[in-house]
Formats: structure tokens, sequence, C-alpha cells
């Protein structure tokens, strides 16, 4: 076990888990008004509402996907008697649908955040950061996920998956990771980086959801056209007693 070893698959994996948490609470409490995803419908709604909920959508499809994969063991699928190949081959039909769902949204707001100048000017250096790292995350995990070269069926349950629960565990498998291909790896590294820049990016609205929307008053909506008042008795404006509907 070499020094960069331990470095890559101990100490940053800690390291980022250290700062995607305390940096959340920081945030949360000193820069409440700042936790925002600084929205730019204003400056521009064509191409965000086609590419942000298919960048999302997609995205969150990944993540479960991810979660299924790698927290879930090889074992536990075996035990439920899905065959290797019908797994692999699930897998690489719902991943691929993902990640070129990712790809296409990420790329209408890659344009859109880069080629208009209003949306251009409210992305900040962090903003850029984040772009590029999820660039990076999403471009090889379309590769490896699509089985080009030697990673094609390539059971990354039994070395990334290994690792990953080891470290919750307190107890790092090394040997596992380092065991995968080079592109697993980088792929986790990369991974680890947006960790650690996400809690200090506009990353932080994924965790805000409107929960509240769920029992607040109705919103009552009126039309902007000026219309005559009806007179009374013809089905519009009409006295009534006080409690009594139309």
């Amino acid at each position: 076990m070499t020094t960069w070893n331990i470095w890559w698959w101990v100490i940053l994996p800690y390291i980022a888990l250290v700062v995607f948490v305390v940096g959340h609470i920081w945030r949360w409490r000193y820069d409440q008004f700042g936790w925002t995803s600084r929205s730019t419908q204003l400056q521009e709604r064509r191409l965000l509402k086609w590419g942000s909920p298919l960048f999302h959508y997609a995205t969150f499809a990944a993540i479960v996907g991810h979660i299924l994969g790698i927290l879930v063991p090889k074992e536990f699928t075996d035990w439920l008697g899905i065959p290797e190949t019908w797994y692999q081959d699930f897998s690489a039909v719902a991943g691929s649908t993902a990640a070129v769902g990712i790809l296409i949204g990420a790329g209408i707001l890659t344009f859109r955040r880069t080629a208009i100048p209003r949306v251009r000017a409210t992305t900040s250096a962090v903003d850029y950061l984040a772009l590029i790292l999820l660039g990076i995350i999403v471009l090889l995990g379309i590769f490896l996920t699509l089985g080009i070269e030697d990673t094609s069926h390539y059971e990354y349950r039994n070395t990334v998956g290994v690792w990953f629960r080891s470290l919750f565990a307190f107890h790092p498998d090394v040997k596992a990771i380092t065991s995968a291909p080079w592109l697993y790896q980088v792929h986790a590294v990369a991974s680890w980086a947006i960790f650690l820049v996400w809690p200090f990016s506009r990353l932080v609205h994924a965790w805000s959801y409107p929960l509240w929307y769920l029992w607040r008053p109705y919103i009552v909506i009126r039309s902007r056209v000026a219309k005559q008042p009806q007179e009374p008795g013809t089905g519009g404006r009409k006295w009534r007693k006080i409690g009594v509907p139309y």
C-alpha cells in the first residue's frame, strides 16, 4: 500500500465527506440567503425549459442507479436469484438512457450558460469548476456504462462497491479499488472532488424541498383583463347573505 494509494482511497474520501457535511452546516448557518439555485429564468427561458428537466430527471435516475449498484452487494442480487447477465444488461440499458439524458440536458445548460451573456454574467468560478467536474463524471460514466474497450461487462460491484462500503465501516479496502480499471478510479476521484465543491456552489439547492407547498393556502389567480361587472340576477355579482356562497 503506497502513500498515493492511502491519499486517494482513504484520506481524500474522508476529507470530502467531512467538508461535505460541515460545509453544508456552515453554509446554512451563515449564508441562508445564498442557499439558492440562483435561477436565471428571467435571463433566458427557452433553453432552460428543455435542458433543466431533462438534466435533473436523468441525474436523479443515475443517482438511484449508483445507489443500487454500489450500496447493494452482489451477494444480495445472487440471493434473489437475479442472473448476472440480466443485471448487467438492465444496468447497461437504464444507465445508458440516463447518461444520454444527462449529456443532452447538460449540453443545453452549458451552452446556455456560456453562450448567453446575461446568463454568463451570473456564473461564478465555483460554478465553472462544478460544471467541469460534472462533465468529467458524466463523460466517464457514459464511457463505462456503454462498455467500451476492456470495461465491457466489468463487475464493478466486486471492487468499487466493496471499497465504497468499506469506507463507512471505517476499514477501507484499498486493494479492492486499486484492482479496478483506471477509468473507474478516475471516475471515483472526480466524484469525491464534486463532494468537496458541493457545499460552496449552487448545488446546495438540491437539498431544498418545498414540502410546505403541501399545506400552503391556495393561490388566487386573477385575470389582467378588466371585465365589466355583471348585473345582479344574471349569474354574476349579486347581493347575498354573509357566509352564503353564490
